[in-house]
């Protein structure tokens, strides 16, 4: 629609409405009237657009930008995304791994899966809550029952440094406090800066590694690693964060309901495994 044809659709209202809306000389402003309904105007014609941009289909290239951990997204992400991929190859992923709480609005971020508590401030989707289990390689572990913790007193438990300070992370003191184990000796811990290091090095065998059940779910089921007896403790939870203030996308919201439908059944077939303790059986 040309200029003209929009001043005259314009001048058309005014005269409907026995008022200006436009104070029209050098510059175009808007009268006392045109303040008035602007405001309203505005967020119904954005309502509009909205509503049009859910209902469109997703470009040829269109790009959504996740941020999460380094170990949520190699661990459990990654591993999915190829489903994603079969069923929207149009749809291009990028992942921003870091352990650093970005900023939605001031960042080039789409959205954003947090670990840790619930913040009653902001509003969003829980995907699921970890617990944190003991667990080992296959190879160090007995072949003819299940695993033990004072099976390993000639390994070292391994650990990783937790980045956010404020968290009372589950540690081995809390496990040990709560299993039986000879108490003749000490147990030696090596520290590993990055839980993705940790994760590693409990897979090439070098120890027992107190981790979430989020993170090694796979591995378990796989029979690569095993469960150590012993406690589970409580992890948090790792919950979806949106800017609600961006104009919604279809791509987004296709995004988002594929990866609450993974969260779900990840609840459904995972969780209540760790629970009944199904994963500790030699296999």
């Amino acid at each position: 629609m040309t200029v003209a044809a929009v001043s005259h659709q314009v001048r058309q209202l005014e005269d409907g409405l026995g008022q200006k809306l436009l104070e029209r000389g050098r510059t175009v402003t808007l009268t006392p009237a045109g303040k008035a309904i602007y405001p309203l105007l505005r967020d119904g014609f954005d309502q509009i657009a909205q509503a049009f941009a859910l209902l469109g289909a997703p470009k040829e290239g269109d790009a959504i930008q996740v941020s999460t951990t380094r170990a949520f997204a190699e661990r459990w992400l990654m591993p999915r995304l190829a489903k994603f991929n079969e069923i929207y190859p149009h749809i291009v992923v990028s992942i921003h791994a870091s352990e650093k709480v970005v900023d939605l609005r001031s960042e080039i971020v789409d959205l954003a899966i947090r670990y840790g508590p619930v913040d009653a401030d902001v509003r969003g989707p829980v995907l699921f809550e970890d617990r944190y289990i003991a667990v080992a390689d296959k190879s160090i572990c007995p072949v003819d029952r299940n695993a033990t913790i004072n099976d390993f007193h000639n390994r070292s438990l391994l650990a990783f440094k937790w980045k956010n300070q404020a968290l009372e992370a589950p540690s081995w003191s809390v496990w040990l406090a709560r299993v039986e184990h000879d108490t003749s000796r000490d147990f030696r811990i090596s520290w590993y800066s990055e839980e993705t290091l940790a994760l590693h090095a409990a897979e090439r065998g070098l120890g027992p590694l107190l981790c979430s059940n989020v993170l090694i779910d796979d591995e378990l089921r796989s029979g690569r690693m095993r469960r150590v007896e012993g406690p589970t403790l409580s992890g948090f939870t790792y919950h979806l964060i949106e800017d609600h203030h961006c104009s919604p996308r279809r791509s987004l919201s296709l995004f988002r309901e594929w990866l609450l439908s993974e969260a779900q059944s990840f609840r459904e077939n995972t969780l209540k495994d760790v629970e009944g303790h199904r994963l500790t059986l030699t296999s």
